[in-house]
């Protein structure tokens, strides 16, 4: 037979030279604190998604679509707009927003274009030749509306993601693989006219030592405008305010 379990276990004695301590808990916070429902940002995202897929198809069904999808503002626009699309499902559903490294990378995309767009004065845009108004509102829409709008929602309707610098260099390859894309383009299109799509990528006029130095430096000014978007992104308050139950803001 076996002995008779007791009720009660005498308390143990404690180690001596041992204190309990509580453990860090790896859980971020989005695992604990629920999310809510923000209808006015999901319709102020849903207006930008529309707006952006709108210009994007003017410029298709008024130019050569081909020729328009190749551009790097055309292609950042698209995904400006699905991004927008699943942003503002998430919100007004009360689910937690995207990955900071989904938004960050959107956001440095658009804004880069728009600032390559202004900054050089020969930039070839996605209307070029064509000077009627649709293409003309689209491409403003392009390269100063949209960009504009995306950095009004980062700051003020998307809550700090903590991105890190390690995901300032990921981000910059989707920009290499456009750079091999669009030189690749441009070989395999020996006759066509236009077959660079912007002046300061043209291998024919300028050669792969001049083209590749033009690359170098708008690579650095993309990493640069990467780690400002990081460090703006630890430093930006919170505008996403949630109750808790204890009545004070979290």
């Amino acid at each position: 037979m076996t002995a008779p379990i007791p009720r009660d276990i005498p308390d143990l004695p404690a180690l001596p030279g041992t204190t309990p301590t509580l453990l860090p808990s790896s859980a971020p916070a989005r695992a604990v604190v629920p999310p809510v429902r923000r209808p006015l940002t999901a319709v102020y995202r849903l207006a930008l998604a529309l707006v952006a897929t709108c210009a994007v198809l003017v410029e298709v069904l008024l130019g050569s679509p081909a020729r328009v999808l190749s551009h790097f503002a055309v292609q950042s626009t698209v995904l400006l707009a699905l991004v927008m699309l699943a942003s503002a499902r998430r919100a007004w559903s009360a689910r937690h927003p995207l990955p900071g490294t989904v938004t960050g990378a959107t956001l440095l995309y658009v804004v880069m274009a728009a600032l390559v767009h202004h900054a050089l004065p020969h930039f070839s845009t996605t209307g070029a030749g064509d000077p009627s108004w649709p293409v003309t509102l689209a491409d403003h829409t392009l390269h100063t509306v949209l960009p504009i709008a995306a950095v009004l929602d980062w700051l003020v309707l998307s809550p700090p993601a903590r991105t890190h610098l390690r995901q300032a260099a990921t981000w910059l390859l989707y920009p290499l693989a456009y750079l091999a894309f669009t030189l690749t383009r441009g070989e395999l299109l020996p006759d066509s006219p236009a077959r660079y799509l912007y002046p300061f990528l043209d291998v024919a006029q300028h050669g792969y030592r001049h083209v590749l130095a033009n690359a170098l430096l708008l690579g650095l000014a993309f990493y640069a405008l990467a780690t400002l978007v990081v460090a703006l992104d630890h430093t930006r308050p919170n505008p996403v305010r949630r109750p808790s139950k204890t009545g004070f803001r979290v």
